[in-house]
This record gives C-alpha cells, sequence and structure tokens, in this order.
C-alpha cells in the first residue's frame, strides 16, 4: 500500500509541474501569429459566457482590441475581476488561471508573452 500510494504521488508531480499551454487547452481561442526566441504573440477571442480550461501565461503583455469583461480564477480559488477597454494594455506576471467572460460583449485581445531569453534578444 505504502508503494502504490508513492508511485501515485510521484506520477501526479510532472501533471502538476508542467503548465497547461493556452494554444492547446484553448486552441479555439488562442492563435499563435508569431513565435521566436524571444516572445510568442497570440490572438485571443472568445464569447460572452465562454470559459477558458485552466492554462498558464508567462509573464505577458495584453492589449484590448475591444471593450470587454471577465473573471479570472487563480489555483487557490482567488476571482479577480477585470473589465478592458478597447486599447487597453496591461502587464501581467507569470500566471496560471481559468479565464471567464462575464460581459455582454465578444473578447478580443492579443497577448505577447515573454520567453526566457528575451534579455538576450534585446542585446542581438
Amino acid at each position: 500500500m505504502r508503494h502504490s500510494l508513492l508511485l501515485v504521488t510521484i506520477a501526479s508531480v510532472p501533471l502538476l509541474a508542467i503548465a497547461q499551454d493556452p494554444v492547446k487547452t484553448d486552441s479555439d481561442k488562442y492563435k499563435v501569429l508569431l513565435e521566436n526566441d524571444c516572445v510568442r504573440v497570440l490572438d485571443y477571442k472568445d464569447r460572452p459566457g465562454d470559459r477558458s480550461t485552466q492554462h498558464k501565461h508567462p509573464a505577458f503583455i495584453l492589449y484590448s482590441l475591444s471593450s470587454f469583461q471577465r473573471s479570472i480564477t487563480l489555483p487557490d480559488g482567488k476571482v479577480l475581476k477585470r473589465q478592458f477597454k478597447e486599447g487597453d494594455v496591461m502587464w501581467s506576471d507569470s500566471q496560471t488561471h481559468i479565464g471567464e467572460n462575464t460581459g455582454d460583449t465578444p473578447t478580443h485581445a492579443i497577448l505577447v508573452e515573454t520567453k526566457p531569453g528575451i534579455g538576450a534578444c534585446a542585446q542581438k
């Protein structure tokens, strides 16, 4: 019994440690526009009531192409309420969350995700 519990625990660690890529978990909402060694640029669209699967973003910049409202549920259960106007820009540290469009308008945003080597990219 003790060995079985240990094996289950060890087998579960990679699932917790590996963050889910939003392009894979929510391919109907996220589209890759550009990817290189420095950044990945994503086009995000959803409709009122849409909800994403839990996923993780590295540090990113969001540029809002439409006005929308959403809630962000963090892994600890904390819920953040967000409201964007067209043209708003936001910086976010790395974050794992579930997003939900809680307004009555579609979401359209561009996300620029940073990559670990972005500092070296600036030196080129």
